[in-house]
C-alpha cells in the first residue's frame, strides 16, 4: 500500500504535465502533494514531507489567484472573408476535426457566426444555421484547448443570451456525432438530449 500510494502520488504530478487547463494542474498538483505528504509521513521520510508541503503551499496559493483573477470576455460578430479566422480554423483544423467533422464554415444569409475573446485571446469560435423557426443548427462551437472549463461556455449561453436572441434564435441544436467528452460540456450547459428521426441531438431552449 506504501508503494502504491508513492506511485499513485507520481501518477498525479506526472498527469498534470499534460494538461493544457491551468486550474486542473493546479488540482492535480495539489493531489500529487497530498499523496506525497503521507507517504512521507508513512515511511519516515523528512525531506519528502517538507518539499510537498511547500508545494502544496504554492499551489493552493496559486490556485487561489486563479479563480480570483477577473478575466474579460468579448463576443464579436463575424463576417464572411476575415483572415484571422481563416488562419485560427487552419491552426486548429486538426483539433476541429475531432469535434466538428462535418462542420461548414461558409456564410450564407442564415448563418450566425462570431468568436469569442478571452483578455483578447480568440477562445471560442462559433457557427450556426438559424432556420425560420429559430433554431440555431450547430456547425461549431469551438473552444481551444486551454480555455475549456465551462467559463466560455457559460458566457456564450447565459452573459451573451440576448446577443443570441436578437440574432433570430431562439433554440440551439447539435445535430452532429458528438464525443463522449464532449457530452460532458453539453450537459454542463443545460442542453437536453432528445431523439429525432431516430438521431440523437442535444437542445437547449433560450
Amino acid at each position: 500500500m506504501i508503494v502504491a500510494l508513492g506511485y499513485l502520488a507520481s501518477a498525479f504530478l506526472a498527469y498534470s504535465l499534460i494538461v493544457t487547463n491551468a486550474i486542473k494542474f493546479r488540482l492535480l498538483n495539489i493531489l500529487g502533494c497530498i499523496s506525497f505528504i503521507i507517504y512521507g509521513l508513512v515511511i519516515g521520510a523528512f525531506p519528502v514531507l517538507v518539499a510537498n508541503t511547500i508545494l502544496l503551499v504554492i499551489n493552493i496559493y496559486q490556485l487561489y489567484k486563479l479563480y480570483q483573477s477577473k478575466e474579460v470576455f468579448q463576443l464579436i460578430g463575424l463576417e464572411a472573408n476575415n483572415k484571422i479566422v481563416d488562419h485560427f480554423l487552419s491552426f486548429y483544423k486538426t483539433d476541429i476535426g475531432n469535434y466538428f467533422p462535418k462542420a461548414n464554415t461558409q456564410f450564407n444569409k442564415n448563418t450566425v457566426a462570431f468568436i469569442t475573446l478571452r483578455d483578447l485571446v480568440i477562445a471560442n469560435i462559433f457557427f450556426a444555421n438559424v432556420d425560420e423557426n429559430g433554431n440555431a443548427y450547430i456547425e461549431m462551437n469551438y473552444t481551444i484547448p486551454k480555455y475549456r472549463d465551462f467559463k466560455i461556455g457559460t458566457f456564450i449561453f447565459e452573459n451573451e443570451r440576448s446577443y443570441l436572441l436578437n440574432s433570430g434564435i431562439k433554440k440551439i441544436v447539435y445535430n452532429q456525432p458528438i464525443l463522449k467528452s464532449h457530452e460532458v460540456f453539453i450537459h454542463k450547459m443545460g442542453f437536453v438530449k432528445e431523439t429525432q428521426n431516430n438521431q440523437a441531438v442535444f437542445i437547449k431552449q433560450l
